[in-house]
């Protein structure tokens, strides 16, 4: 017999020896139950009274220019130190015009090599800006099949989360576009919103929203309802305003989320259920208003907004470009 033979012959009867000596049952008894053990997981440390949490950012895409690597940077170094579970944009992923196609230069210079903390590279939840809407706005859905990261399975979509316990959390994420009358009359806009039957999108919202049992609904959308910026009355504010703040009057909704001003607001009317949050402010920001009675808070910072959410509260906290914490609230 050969040495290799002799080897593999004396091993394999060796190994078939141990088996047969030790019952398989008492194998499987010594086997842990638990595969990731929270011994060796860091991030298991980071729990809070938390049980949910995500970051939320917005108008970021411009190849790292205007302070958006800033921004990305301390994204990076906060989710390192705190618990997060994913990331929603609230739009505007690409400036100036969108992207052309799933395979456009873009994809790079302005995400793909700019968010490359690894704390980073959970899911991304986004949703579709005014500038996504100048090229191809389906491209970002059809990059969902090549990114591990970008989840966006359709223009407008609906995500839900468990919290501990029996309670869910609701995100509903909705594309503004087509809600505004304007944009159907624009050279850049009107190609990509035409068809979109935007009272098929509400009837979907309303439906949902009336159906859910969720703990918390959240509906993520591009443009606000309310402002302390610049589009304070402008058409597109005012436009998303008058169909959309009924739906969430209806269903009580506590907290709607945008972007499209390039700052961090947090707005509530006293007769209004629903907290407005904007989180614009991932590159380039724009002035804010200082006069505006509804508004809790804003600032024209770099930065990016932090929420978390058990059953009995969602805590929301504003972090600027330089990982400074300049605004926390709790909504209950």
């Amino acid at each position: 017999m050969k040495r290799r033979e002799f080897m593999k012959s004396t091993l394999g009867g060796a190994l078939g020896a141990a088996f047969t000596a030790v019952p398989f049952a008492n194998l499987a008894a010594a086997i842990p139950t638990r595969i990731e053990s929270e011994d060796i997981n860091a991030r298991a440390a980071l729990a809070d009274a938390y049980d949910l949490h995500f970051i939320a950012v917005g108008d970021w895409g411009r190849n790292g220019a205007d302070h958006q690597l800033q921004v990305a940077a301390q994204m990076g170094e906060w989710a390192t130190e705190n618990p997060n579970d994913f990331i929603i944009s609230t739009g505007d992923n690409f400036y100036p015009s969108g992207v052309v196609s799933e395979h456009d230069p873009l994809w790079h210079y302005s995400y793909e090599n700019i968010y490359t903390d690894f704390a980073l590279q959970w899911d991304w939840y986004p949703i579709l800006g005014n500038h996504d809407y100048k090229s191809d706005p389906d491209a970002q859905v059809r990059y969902s099949a090549i990114s591990r990261r970008w989840k966006m399975p359709a223009r407008y979509y609906s995500k839900t989360f468990r919290l501990k316990g029996a309670a869910e959390v609701l995100i509903a994420f909705i594309d503004t576009n087509p809600l505004i009358p304007e944009f159907y009359k624009n050279s850049e806009y009107g190609p990509h919103v035409a068809n979109q039957q935007p009272e098929k999108q509400l009837a979907w919202l309303d439906e949902l929203l009336g159906a859910s049992t969720a703990r918390w609904k959240i509906v993520v959308g591009h443009h606000p309802i309310y402002s302390a910026g610049p589009r304070t009355e402008n058409y597109d504010t005012l436009a998303v305003r008058k169909v959309l703040e009924p739906i969430l009057d209806r269903h009580a909704v506590p907290v709607y989320l945008s972007g499209h001003e390039h700052s961090l607001q947090h707005l509530k009317l006293d007769n209004k259920t629903t907290h407005q949050l904007i989180s614009g402010a991932g590159s380039e920001i724009t002035p804010v208003k200082e006069d505006i009675a509804y508004s809790q808070y804003q600032a024209s910072t770099y930065g990016f907004m932090y929420v978390a959410l058990n059953q009995d509260e969602l805590r929301v906290q504003c972090i600027d470009h330089e990982g400074k914490v300049t605004y926390q609230t709790v909504v209950y």
